[in-house]
């Protein structure tokens, strides 16, 4: 014969009669338990008050589910098990969104301090022993019900989430963000009208939960964050009101470097940052096309800039990169006057050579370093770092290009 349930009315008494009779006062005293029950919720839970009448009523019919449930579960025979979380069922799911786990607990600790008091009061003395040691048992299964029922709502909702970010991301990098995409972040906890920046690097070599690592780890750091996991790569989208900032590109690159752990090997972009999610496209493009390219410039730094990669971005195919190496470091440099674009071609021609330049512009090398630093301050980069040099001679190059045209 298989064994009683501990704390059933199989296991505590051994009596067929008795059992019948406690049983049979048992549910004679289950409508006053329930009566006695929601006067104690009101009385002792302030949140109960404040529902509208439809969560109340849902309410009210899992505090009386639960103790009829009681009552089932305290008469099972052995071998037939009661489900405790059947006192859920009751209700909608969506009750989960209108209740929180901690109510909930609150909800089934009443419930069950009630039940205890009630068979204190209404019932035998003979039945009081019996009784309490099978609510105890009862209240832990509860216990355990409640929690697997919130566990469950909470995975659907996380399923659904990690979807619908997915979408978010997507819409964002193929450049289709519009007010239906921002309004699909706000349900994930996003913040409207902060400044955005894109991050994209490869995906690590176990991607199950890199999203998730990266959005716990983003609010460690006090920063919204939408991942996705597209193909090899790991896209990343940042907002912060910090990013408002004079020094944004530097915050955003510190912000991707301390999260740079969460991506596989190689370099990671960093794109420019931008108004709002709605412009965030623009800095995708940007982060995208320097990925692509980052693979030019392998002695660069792991976490990078998209600017800084805009000579590979260029000789890539990047047109909006050749804009503007041609219109943000040419066209200023050509506007300026005062030699500085012949100095500079002059410059790089010459190796760097102050003096060889001098020579060839029939100057003073003085000249020659006031018009490098003029240089500097118009455009943005030193003719005398390498680096630098290098955008800057590829700007001239095209920027001449494009005024050939």
């Amino acid at each position: 014969m298989p064994e009683p349930i501990p704390g059933t009315a199989h296991a505590l008494v051994p009596s067929a009669r008795s059992r019948t009779q406690l049983l049979k006062r048992l549910n004679a005293s289950t409508g006053s338990m329930t009566t006695a029950a929601l006067a104690a919720m009101e009385e002792r839970l302030p949140w109960f008050s404040a529902l509208g009448a439809e969560e109340r009523s849902w309410i009210t019919l899992v505090a009386r589910s639960g103790i009829d449930g009681f009552v089932q579960w305290f008469a099972a025979e052995p071998g037939r098990r009661v489900v405790p979380a059947a006192m859920f069922d009751a209700a909608p799911r969506t009750l989960t969104r209108k209740i929180s786990l901690r109510q909930t607990v609150d909800l089934v600790r009443t419930t069950v301090g009630v039940v205890e008091e009630q068979i204190q009061v209404a019932m035998p003395r003979t039945d009081r022993q019996v009784l309490s040691t099978a609510i105890i048992h009862y209240s832990r299964e509860v216990a355990f019900a409640a929690a697997e029922v919130y566990a469950r709502a909470a995975e659907q909702r996380g399923t659904w989430d990690a979807r619908l970010e997915a979408l978010v991301v997507d819409a964002v990098m193929r450049a289709e963000t519009d007010e239906t995409v921002v309004s699909r972040a706000s349900t994930l906890g996003w913040q409207a009208r902060t400044p955005v920046t894109v991050v994209v690097g490869t995906a690590p070599a176990d991607a199950t939960g890199a999203a998730e690592d990266v959005r716990r780890d983003a609010e460690r750091l006090r920063v919204s964050a939408l991942t996705a996991v597209q193909g090899e790569r790991l896209v990343v989208i940042l907002s912060t009101p910090e990013l408002a900032a004079q020094t944004a590109s530097e915050k955003a690159v510190g912000l991707a470097t301390r999260l740079s752990s969460h991506f596989g090997k190689g370099p990671i972009v960093v794109g420019p940052v931008v108004d709002d999610l709605v412009d965030a496209s623009m800095s995708a493009r940007a982060a995208m096309s320097g990925h692509r390219a980052a693979d030019a410039w392998p002695e660069g730094p792991r976490v990078i800039w998209a600017s800084d990669l805009l000579p590979e971005r260029a000789l890539s195919g990047d047109g909006h990169a050749r804009r503007t190496l041609s219109q943000d470091i040419y066209g200023p440099l050509e506007a300026a006057g005062g030699d500085l674009l012949t100095t500079c071609a002059c410059f790089l021609d010459h190796g760097g050579s102050v003096e060889a330049s001098a020579r060839a512009l029939y100057v003073h090398a003085n000249t020659v370093r006031y018009r490098l630093k003029r240089i500097q301050d118009v455009t943005g980069y030193s003719p005398s770092d390498p680096r630098d040099a290098y955008v800057l001679r590829l700007a001239i190059t095209l920027g001449r290009l494009a005024s050939s045209r």
